[in-house]
């Protein structure tokens, strides 16, 4: 198991959290044990990098063309109609 150090905790959130805990019958270490594991399986998990999530996020929108210059294609200024 792996140990965590918290420096320069404000007194009144360590007193906080000791009342916390006493009214849930815990040491505080146990209580920030707790607090700490809900906080993180909270989280969804992604084992996805960022570009596939932006990808996912903007999917099904108009912008799946390919972009040409990242083919290697020449790359042409854009004309502008009036």
């Amino acid at each position: 198991m792996a140990q965590l150090v918290v420096r320069n905790l404000e007194d009144d959130v360590k007193e906080r959290l000791r009342q916390r805990a006493r009214r849930r019958g815990r040491s505080m270490e146990d209580e920030v044990r707790d607090i700490l594991r809900t906080a993180v399986l909270a989280e969804p998990k992604s084992n996805e990098g960022l570009g596939t999530r932006i990808r996912k996020r903007f999917a099904g929108i108009g912008l799946e063309e390919p972009i040409p210059e990242l083919r290697g294609e020449e790359v042409r200024p854009a004309i502008f109609r009036r």
